[in-house]
């Protein structure tokens, strides 16, 4: 039997329901395991020692984010005595236990993990000492040091009845300071927030010329005599909150939507908390007395961190200048085509589509010059994008202000619901104001999470728009950081599209059919679900139908249930999913011909390509959605067909090189586990470096070539003057 073809199942046997909890995984366990798989990256003794750091802090930074948003929100439904199962046939108490207890088995990995890479950075001169164990210059150094630079920041707060319990900032370290009067018996409490601050009071203090830190707070609690002078101290002991992140309100009755979202903001900071870490060794009484104040069951929400906390600020010395050990400096190529000296618009008007493969094509060479020779071009008349997040070094908010001082018109639809990035977004966008750009905020009801430029240019024959569309932000730190797939095009029918999605997004055109988008909430998901029905009836063993889809998460359960009824009618499908999976693939007669893996490397995996088969009228799509109920129902998401050959030809080969990745591949098993395939030391190269060494080559070759024109011109002009 061909392996295109399922087993078939048992006579008489009753068909199977497809809506049983059982074939559904859950999507916050999923996600957690995602995580395990990141922190799997600095376990790996494969990965260089500054790397393994990096992924460490970004465990940290992760897990923060979750308890921000899942677990805020399942703390949210537990209160409500919301008692709705999910597909998985959880209800959300059984989420919250399920998820916690494995959170704590992360955690214990996560500081296991720790304490081997900081050791093993010893033994190449990076320390992180205590204070006490420094030398008494060394210490009055940092004293010195502390006295001038954060002291003057610092501010102790009582706890007594004449001061109540302080506020607790989200995610900062905090002391818990126990002190007395000389001669008096009578203990009192004061609280002492640790004031970091990226790039103004780091984490990590380094000792004079050397490799050796010692952490803030350390210093600040051997220095407490300067906050406490006269006073003694009996202990200092740590703690840490997280508050839910899940405070927005109704925007269908808000009459200002930037004040509803800034009022969201502040309300935030004053959200509920929902996490409790304190240092092992807090004695009992103020464990209990932290959890009764802040409102915390201490059983289930309080977390005993045995190590360092706030992992996220590793990253100080994960970016250490030592490249001996991180991998080698990855330096975007610029795109072949885009080599070409002349107007990006001519070379996409006379050659066709260009596909781009962020990181491994600049991102400042192609979307920042598509955007920038806009602005500068006299023939260009208008401009037109989405913005969901940005960075503060990126020059697109720099070209759109170009633009407009020169004469153009340009709208801007700012996405100010871009979660964590709000205050940023309403800060551009006012911005932008500012310079006379037409700004609106999104759709009211649902998220603008497209990635989308429409620029429109007088040619020397007529109007013409070109257009970008991508996978990732307009964000050129991401860029270098996120794989992510793009397409500037000047193609009619899509072109028209992007004019109409936008007349919809800043104006009341009611949403089309469109002539090739597939757009979210609208078309997008019945878009899938049609080809995916389509493939399942074209299958032929002899021909057996045939889907990929690569993306960060498969959720949807209608999704899921097509793609089991594709499967059971033989169609083969790869799925490279990157984090949540709801999917459970090889199941006997549900998901035989499903296989799910999930990428994790130097870059996060962040494209999104939907291809079908189509009984060899292929078809391949990229965009900015994933098979998340959110985003195919309550997002506007915008996913275009790549049409040209060679693209698609480019588009096949990616795909195929992370189907065969045999350094960061991870499968999922039926059970939901995850088995990573290059365990071997050494082995193969990754899928990511492998492209990373394919786009070299393309560039080079094109070197190459102009170098061989350069000479065959040069060779013809010394025959002509031979002559």
């Amino acid at each position: 039997m061909s392996d295109a073809t399922p087993a078939p199942l048992q006579t008489g046997s009753p068909p199977i329901d497809l809506h049983n909890p059982e074939l559904y995984l859950s999507r916050e366990l999923t996600w957690l395991a995602f995580n395990q798989r990141v922190l799997h990256e600095a376990e790996d003794a494969r990965t260089p020692l500054l790397d393994r750091l990096k992924f460490i802090a970004i465990v940290g930074s992760n897990l923060d984010e979750f308890f921000m948003k899942r677990i805020g929100g399942l703390k949210q439904q537990v209160e409500a005595k919301v008692a709705t199962v999910g597909p998985d046939g959880r209800t959300p108490v059984q989420q919250l236990i399920e998820c916690q207890a494995m959170i704590r088995t992360l955690e214990s990995a996560k500081q296991k993990a720790t304490v081997e890479v900081l050791g093993l950075l010893e033994q190449h001169g990076i320390f992180i000492r205590r204070y006490t164990d420094l030398e008494i210059t060394a210490q009055a150094e940092l004293r010195d040091h502390y006295i001038n630079n954060i002291f003057p920041i610092v501010t102790p707060l009582a706890m007594d009845p004449g001061h109540p319990f302080p506020f607790i900032s989200n995610q900062a370290l905090n002391l818990l300071v126990t002190v007395s009067f000389p001669g008096d018996t009578e203990l009192y409490l004061a609280r002492v927030k640790v004031p970091l601050r990226s790039g103004i009071t780091p984490r990590f203090i380094q000792i004079g010329d050397t490799q050796t830190y010692v952490t803030l707070e350390d210093v600040m609690v051997n220095n407490l005599d300067l906050l406490f002078p006269g006073m003694k101290v009996h202990a200092c002991e740590m703690f840490r909150v997280t508050r839910n992140a899940n405070v927005e309100r109704d925007e269908e009755e808000a009459d200002d939507l930037l004040e509803m979202i800034e009022s969201e903001l502040r309300d935030r900071q004053f959200a509920p908390i929902v996490r409790l870490e304190v240092m092992q060794g807090i004695s009992a009484m103020h464990r209990g007395m932290l959890a009764a104040e802040l409102g915390l069951d201490e059983v289930s929400d309080v977390y005993v961190v045995e190590g360092m906390m706030a992992h996220r600020t590793l990253l100080e010395l994960a970016t250490l200048d030592m490249p001996e050990l991180r991998s080698s400096a990855h330096h975007p190529i610029d795109n072949p085509r885009l080599q070409d000296p002349r107007s990006i618009f001519y070379i996409i008007r006379d050659g066709g589509p260009i596909l781009l493969q962020h990181p491994y094509e600049s991102f400042a060479t192609s979307v920042e010059r598509f955007l920038r020779t806009a602005a500068e071009d006299p023939k260009v008349i208008a401009i037109k994008m989405t913005l969901y997040r940005t960075s503060a070094d990126s020059s697109i908010i720099a070209h759109l202000i170009n633009a407009a001082r020169n004469g153009k018109m340009v709208a801007v639809l700012v996405e100010v619901k871009a979660r964590f990035d709000e205050a940023a977004n309403i800060h551009w966008g006012r911005r932008l104001e500012m310079e006379g750009i037409h700004v609106t905020y999104g759709v009211v009801g649902l998220k603008t999470h497209s990635k989308i430029i429409l620029v429109v240019r007088k040619d020397f024959d007529r109007i013409r728009r070109y257009v970008h569309i991508g996978t990732g932000n307009y964000h050129s730190g991401t860029a270098r950081l996120y794989t992510d797939f793009g397409m500037l095009t000047c193609d009619t029918a899509i072109s028209q599209d992007i004019t109409e999605l936008f007349n919809f997004l800043t104006g009341y055109s009611p949403p089309r059919s469109y002539r090739k988008l597939l757009v979210a909430p609208y078309t997008l998901k019945k878009g899938l679900l049609d080809r995916i029905a389509r493939e399942t009836r074209v299958h032929r063993p002899e021909n057996p139908g045939r889907i990929q889809f690569k993306m960060n998460a498969l959720e949807d359960r209608d999704i899921v249930d097509a793609l089991y009824r594709a499967s059971q009618a033989g169609v083969r499908i790869d799925l490279i999913v990157r984090d949540t999976c709801r999917l459970r693939p090889g199941i006997p007669g549900v998901s035989d011909t499903i296989r799910v893996q999930s990428i994790v490397g130097r870059f996060l995996e962040h494209g999104r390509i939907f291809y079908f088969q189509n009984g060899g009228h292929e078809e391949y799509f990229i965009g900015s959605a994933d098979c998340m109920k959110r985003n195919l129902e309550s997002r506007v998401e915008v996913v275009a067909p790549v049409e040209d050959k060679q693209l698609r030809e480019d588009l096949r080969l990616a795909l195929d090189i992370q189907l065969g990745d045999q350094r960061n591949a991870w499968d999922m098993q039926p059970d939901g586990r995850y088995i990573q395939r290059g365990t071997i030391e050494g082995g193969q190269s990754s899928a990511q470096e492998q492209l990373i060494e394919l786009t070299e080559k393309r560039s080079k070759a094109v070197a190459k070539r102009k170098r061989k024109r350069f000479r065959s011109n040069k060779v013809l002009q010394r025959l002509h003057l031979d002559k």
